[in-house]
């Protein structure tokens, strides 16, 4: 009865995906996002507004925070081929269903490793990455990506598959489309502009960005502006994403990307008045330095703390930049599942997310890191929002 309950539930979400992907495809190529057309939908006694349409801004409701939800690691599409592998995808569409209901965010940042694409035989990936985002666009709510070193890592053929009984029987939608037809099965993966483009030519409610061409291959950097509920020329906070590498190219914040940052800061918030908040997928070698050893312990502050940092593979100048900034708040990131803490350093915080995903290792419970951002006085605090329910690790990251 159960594995018939978790084969509707996948059925379901991916029904609605291929729907949205098919029957969808517009587009709103804006730098800066918000809502309106809101639709009203009752979930039992609680009204949910539904946003289907980007204003320009994305700002604060008057009188209310804005709380974001962090999701990393789905690992979605991991061991595909076999049944544990859609059973842990149907896992993570639990955890992040009732993160939502619980917290009832005003975006969502889904933050690397949506997929694992060295796991995915199929031309056209994108299909594993939209049945990812679809508890959040089922509910109306919008989000950003930005990418992990699994979203295009080349596929790695399984060792069981050279002997008996040999590769498994595989069903793989075309290369060139989101929807079921002829079936093919590339083995050659997805790049990340094609997973980005797709999820933006679809999806109204996406606002990520496929970033400066002269950055690329690091493609998911861009600047969101969070505004005020009075005066949308007046910025609350910006949020930064910039891709941290790894799958198809190193893992590694390049110089170039630095300083793509660091113009555009000057750009944008010369005087350093706006904070900044900072999202990528692997951790800087900085997160090395603060590490708690031997459990969690003041300043820093979680829940767990069970393998070391696996950090970026170089430092080339963009911890030097956010460091001299006194705008520059926090930096969140996702990559090592056994890790939840936050840590000072300097004068801004490093923090982890939570493991969201059943996909990938580690057998530790599973959440999301919540945040939550206030305008006057501006204040950004942070707590852990777990699938049951619980909350805990609850921390101020501003002063």
């Amino acid at each position: 009865m159960e594995n018939f309950r978790n084969l509707l539930t996948i059925f379901f979400f991916f029904s609605l995906s291929l729907l949205y992907t098919c029957l969808f495809p517009c587009v709103d190529s804006i730098s800066t996002v918000g809502f309106h057309d809101q639709l009203r939908q009752h979930a039992g006694s609680r009204t949910v507004a539904l946003r289907t349409k980007p204003e320009k801004y994305l700002r604060l409701r008057v009188g209310a925070p804005f709380k974001i939800a962090l999701f990393a690691d789905l690992h979605f599409g991991e061991d595909a081929w076999t049944d544990w592998g859609p059973r842990q995808d149907v896992n993570s569409i639990r955890v992040m269903s009732n993160v939502l209901s619980y917290e009832t965010p005003d975006f969502v940042v889904y933050l690397g490793d949506v997929i694992t694409a060295n796991n995915i035989a199929v031309a056209n990936a994108s299909l594993y990455w939209d049945l990812a985002i679809s508890p959040t666009r089922a509910r109306g709510i919008p989000w950003a990506t930005v990418f992990g070193n699994h979203d295009d890592a080349a596929f790695e053929w399984p060792m069981e598959w050279f002997s008996p009984p040999g590769i498994p029987r595989l069903r793989c939608p075309v290369s060139n489309s989101s929807c079921l037809g002829e079936e093919e099965c590339s083995f050659r993966g997805t790049s990340r502009l094609d997973l980005i483009k797709n999820e933006i030519k679809h999806n109204e409610l996406s606002h990520s960005r496929n970033g400066p061409k002269e950055l690329w291959p690091s493609v998911s950097n861009y600047v969101l502006n969070l505004t005020s509920p009075e005066d949308t020329n007046s910025p609350v906070v910006f949020l930064y994403f910039l891709d941290s590498g790894g799958g198809s190219y190193p893992q590694v914040i390049s110089s170039a990307q630095a300083e793509w940052f660091n113009s555009t800061t000057r750009m944008i918030n010369p005087d350093s008045r706006v904070p900044e908040i900072i999202f990528w997928h692997i951790p800087s070698t900085a997160y090395k330095k603060v590490a708690p050893v031997f459990g969690i312990h003041k300043p820093c502050v979680g829940s767990i703390n069970r393998e070391r940092v696996a950090a970026q593979e170089a430092e080339t100048g963009i911890m030097k930049l956010l460091v001299e900034r006194p705008s520059v708040k926090a930096v969140f990131v996702g990559h090592n599942h056994g890790l939840d803490w936050c840590c000072p350093y300097k004068q801004l915080w490093l923090c982890f997310a939570r493991h969201t995903g059943y996909g990938g290792y580690g057998g530790w419970p599973r959440g999301a890191r919540i945040l939550e951002i206030t305008q006057k006085p501006f204040s950004l605090r942070s707590w852990i929002r777990m699938e049951d329910g619980r909350v805990h690790s609850e921390v101020v990251l501003t002063p």
